[in-house]
């Protein structure tokens, strides 16, 4: 009879990862994993979070972090995208998710945190939609105020 592969949780496995040989210095920053979608696949994915009617079991949030590490960065983003994050930036998620998720995600990311030596920083920040919904993108040509029909006439 085979044997059942234990299922390890994701800081253990971050963990096996840096006590492996994970080198102490930052590789340089390439990695497939840093294209994202358009600025507008983006932001029509945030729409659909705002204007989705929203349970009092789920909630809103960001994950915003600064690890130096490539191996560990990509990890993350890896485990973020699995918990079903959603990339609006390179170093920022934003998901709409149950609050057991959300939770899991805040343990986990601390754990991975906690296992090896860094300077790294994760934040991760429940939102309203009412402030998701007065976001405004600066520098790129999209106006957010027409898709939010948020239009306010300014007189100069």
């Amino acid at each position: 009879m085979p044997r059942k592969k234990k299922e390890i949780s994701f800081a253990e496995r971050m963990l096996k990862l840096y006590t492996s040989g994970l080198p102490r210095e930052p590789l340089p920053i390439v990695s497939p994993d840093d294209e994202l979608p358009s600025v507008e696949q983006r932001v029509q994915q945030i729409l659909g979070i705002v204007n989705k009617k929203h349970s009092k079991l789920r909630m809103i949030f960001f994950v915003m972090y600064d690890i130096e590490n490539n191996k560990v960065r990509n990890q993350v983003v890896k485990y973020l995208l699995r918990k079903g994050c959603m990339r609006i930036q390179k170093s920022i998620f934003l998901a709409d998710a149950e609050h057991a998720v959300y939770a899991q995600i805040k343990d986990d990311l601390a754990a991975v945190q906690a296992c090896y030596e860094n300077e790294d920083s994760i934040i991760v920040c429940p939102i309203s939609t009412d402030y998701l919904q007065a976001m405004r993108i600066i520098g790129k040509s999209l106006d957010v105020d027409v898709v939010l029909k948020n239009r306010n006439t300014l007189f100069f």
